[in-house]
């Protein structure tokens, strides 16, 4: 073998001991991507059709949306009705001392309660409710900004709630023996709430949200259910039922259909005068509720 052969030999020997004498020689590393256990899931948002998140998630949205569009409202006469309907005459707990300033207590709506203004009127003109007493609402007054709303028959009146109940004998509703007021201790408060603009549209316990810092109202059966509860069973189940029957009177039928859309008076061949209470219009369906005098004699619906 040539000199050249034994060296050519020689490296290549060289060259295997020393490649497996060196783990840490590089190694080859496939560097395409592994192949995905599971598809990643859409991208669009579209959602499983079994799942009840959609119609949930379009449902808060709309509810949202409406609720955003009312309040760009000012508010309007039907709301109006309903405050006065459904928060005026409701009772509810002070949840802090109320003076019985002529002028009222100032709420800014959707700011925190100005205590400093709250002590220095406690201070010149004592306190007329203090926490945890039962008020009822007894007025409000619609302003161009502000909602003025009387508790206990508002500030500087003499008011005792007792005097004001109502207990059932023998079925008839009387009320209670008045008692005797102390001169010079005011039971009466103002609150004026101010909304900084012109009144929004709003719902009754939208109003009673924004009493939350000085009224709760939850747990307080309303006056309209307390006066519910002192009728026969068969109009109260008809006011459950928003449903008017013969024999109710003029509130009974507000209480379970709220007022008419019409009011139509007629005159019997008796001579006699009625009064009908009409329901919507037709061909949709429409009610005639007709009264003889403050009682209800007949009950007609047509679809």
């Amino acid at each position: 073998m040539g000199r050249w052969s034994k060296l050519a030999l020689l490296a290549a020997a060289g060259a295997t001991t020393l490649f497996a004498a060196a783990p840490d020689v590089p190694r080859k590393y496939d560097l395409r991507p592994a192949p995905l256990l599971a598809p990643l899931p859409s991208t669009d948002n579209t959602l499983d059709s079994q799942s009840p998140l959609p119609s949930v998630l379009v449902e808060v949205a709309q509810s949202t949306a409406q609720q955003a569009k009312k309040k760009s409202l000012p508010l309007q006469p039907t709301s109006r009705l309903e405050l006065v309907r459904f928060v005026s005459g409701e009772f509810a707990k002070a949840v802090t001392p109320l003076p019985g300033a002529k002028k009222g207590l100032h709420l800014e709506v959707g700011k925190s309660l100005d205590d400093l203004e709250l002590h220095q009127l406690l201070a010149n003109t004592g306190t007329a409710v203090n926490p945890g007493d039962t008020v009822q609402i007894t007025r409000l007054e619609f302003r161009e900004k502000e909602i003025v709303l009387d508790l206990n028959g508002g500030s500087g009146h003499h008011f005792r709630l007792k005097d004001h109940l109502q207990v059932g004998v023998g079925g008839m509703p009387t009320s209670t023996m008045a008692s005797p007021v102390q001169a010079g201790q005011p039971t009466g408060a103002t609150l004026i709430l101010d909304y900084g603009k012109p009144l929004p549209d709003m719902s009754p316990d939208d109003l009673k949200h924004d009493l939350a810092p000085v009224l709760n109202f939850q747990n307080e059966k309303s006056a309209a259910v307390n006066w519910v509860d002192t009728l026969p069973p068969e109009y109260k189940k008809a006011i459950q039922e928003n449903r008017a029957i013969v024999g109710m009177d003029h509130d009974m039928v507000i209480a379970a259909l709220g007022r008419p859309d019409h009011k139509v008076r007629e005159r019997t061949e008796q001579g006699a005068e009625t009064e009908d209470w009409i329901y919507g219009d037709p061909p949709s369906k429409t009610v005639f509720v007709t009264f003889l005098g403050d009682k209800v004699i007949r009950v007609k619906e047509f679809n």
